[in-house]
């Protein structure tokens, strides 16, 4: 019988892209979402994750292991702080779709780059990559970048207004980074956009990394 797995996501646009890496990478795995916006959405207006936030991805990740998951992965970096939170009420993995990617990243350089385009995705992603660079025994150099104005983009469903803005924060990056994360899974196709350029350093976003990462291990 094939392995089961649930995806939570925060942001619509998500199952598409998680389906099309799922269906590349782990063929044989039985996937089903779980979509909630509104984690995403009032974790904004908090300007922090909250308690009753966490409490309700708790929820849905009880939800998802009495569906019959055998995993579940959170989608939703916002969130992130509950996902740690989380694993000690649930019986099946929880996994956090950027910890393969700060780990990259850690392992990548030690002037780390983050940008975003919510400061509420901002400080976890850092904080992430601070902890799994201790956990190393390596010191880094975050610096970040919020690029103000694509999420709202993003939302609307202009792509290239998200897109552009996040490439300018790019720039701004670059040149003091040896490595840079993209702290939102909705990030990751302006990595692709970027036209070669010798010398660059590489750019990482988190779902192709946190997929290739379930198939090693479900």
């Amino acid at each position: 019988m094939p392995k089961r797995l649930a995806l939570i996501h925060t942001v619509s646009t998500l199952p598409a892209v998680f389906k099309a890496l799922c269906t590349e990478l782990i063929p044989d795995v039985d996937l089903f979402h779980i979509v909630d916006e509104s984690l995403l959405q009032n974790t904004i207006r908090s300007g922090a994750l909250s308690k009753t936030t966490a409490r309700r991805l708790l929820g849905h990740l009880a939800s998802a292991q009495e569906a019959g998951a055998d995993a579940v992965m959170v989608t939703c970096s916002s969130v992130g702080n509950a996902v740690d939170w989380s694993r000690t009420f649930i019986d099946i993995p929880v996994y956090r779709v950027d910890e393969p990617m700060a780990e990259l990243a850690v392992k990548t350089g030690a002037r780390i780059g983050v940008a975003a385009t919510l400061q509420t995705t901002m400080m976890p992603t850092a904080d992430l990559i601070r902890a799994k660079a201790n956990g190393l025994g390596k010191p880094v150099e975050i610096s970040t970048k919020l690029c103000e104005g694509a999420f709202a983009a993003n939302i609307a469903g202009d792509m290239a207004r998200h897109d552009r803005i996040v490439t300018e924060g790019l720039q701004e990056l670059l040149a003091k980074s040896d490595v840079i994360v993209l702290a939102q899974a909705s990030m990751a196709r302006v990595a692709d956009l970027l036209p070669p350029q010798t010398g660059r350093p590489p750019i990482l976003s988190s779902p192709r990394l946190a997929v290739e990462h379930l198939a090693r291990v479900l």
